[in-house]
């Protein structure tokens, strides 16, 4: 997927409609579909049930639901907005590019700690809240996928 219109046409979007821009965030949701799908390349996971182009798992996704956006009912009516309620979860999560992410910002919203604007502390936010210590990634591999995007 081109780079460009990834961050355009669908991260930047995505995030002002949820209310949740800001650059260090659009450069975080991008740098993550480099890494987790090689911007767009995958909408599967390889042998594991992360879906789309943010390879966000579906227990993953229920999580957020669950133990977040249930208490942030206002926040949950603007993700909602981007659901398209003709298609399940996994295929929202595979082709409904905006919708994916939204998610992934709303991920990286119940880490603790603010996101870094410099893509070192980027690339270690996304290894410590999104791939974890257990994901193959590393912060050596996030910068890598990021700068050849770039």
């Amino acid at each position: 997927m081109d780079a460009k219109q990834l961050r355009n046409e669908i991260i930047r979007p995505a995030l002002v409609a949820v209310g949740l821009y800001s650059k260090p965030a659009e450069d975080l949701v991008f740098g993550t579909a480099c890494v987790e799908s090689n911007c767009g390349e995958y909408l599967r996971q390889i042998n594991g049930p992360a879906l789309g182009i943010f390879q966000m798992e579906p227990a993953t996704h229920d999580d957020i639901y669950k133990n977040f956006l249930k208490y942030k009912p206002e926040l949950k009516a603007r993700v909602m907005r981007l659901f398209s309620p003709g298609l399940s979860v996994s295929e929202n999560l595979k082709s409904n590019l905006m919708y994916a992410a939204a998610m992934c910002r709303i991920h990286y919203l119940r880490a603790p700690l603010p996101i870094p604007e410099d893509l070192q502390g980027q690339a270690g936010y996304w290894k410590k809240y999104y791939n974890t210590a257990k994901g193959k990634g590393s912060v050596e591999k996030y910068i890598a996928a990021y700068r050849e995007e770039q």
